[in-house]
């Protein structure tokens, strides 16, 4: 693989970071929405499932279902951003970088995060959830904005 090869592959590793970036910013503005401006029913197919995972599905399918427009674009956006994420790793593989690779590996690892309280949430509806939500976010921004950061 020539050196031009891995310059584009760290371009392209470059444009996908700062798109999953943006992402997330849209991601964070809808679950402020959906945090002030949406009530979730205490009792919804899911919410205290005797399993964790079995609740998660059915608490994601319902809210696919649920008619709230700003919840269902925040699960849609989180969806994006897993996928999203996968696709960073993927890239970081490609360009050779272990950095990057390590952070695209963290900011990954920060999405999934989110994404399993943000289920939890659904599930029971407590704060430590929200909170571990937040975390994640803020895991994953760091390491994006750390990798947008990397000399080529």
């Amino acid at each position: 693989m020539t050196e031009g090869d891995l310059l584009q592959r760290a371009s392209v590793l470059r444009r996908r970071t700062l798109a999953t970036l943006l992402l997330l910013v849209v991601q964070f503005l809808l679950g402020m929405g959906t945090n002030l401006f949406v009530t979730i029913p205490a009792h919804h197919p899911g919410s205290a499932a005797s399993s964790f995972w079995g609740g998660a599905v059915e608490s994601l399918a319902w809210s696919f279902t649920s008619g709230l427009p700003v919840l269902i674009a925040h699960v849609v956006v989180g969806l994006l951003l897993i996928l999203s994420s996968i696709e960073l790793v993927v890239h970081g593989l490609r360009a050779r970088r272990a950095p990057a690779l390590w952070l695209a590996v963290g900011g990954l690892l920060g999405i999934v995060a989110a994404a399993i309280n943000g289920a939890s949430f659904l599930e029971f509806q407590l704060n430590l959830n929200s909170m571990l939500m937040s975390a994640g976010f803020a895991l994953a921004v760091g390491c994006y904005v750390v990798l947008l950061s990397l000399r080529d």
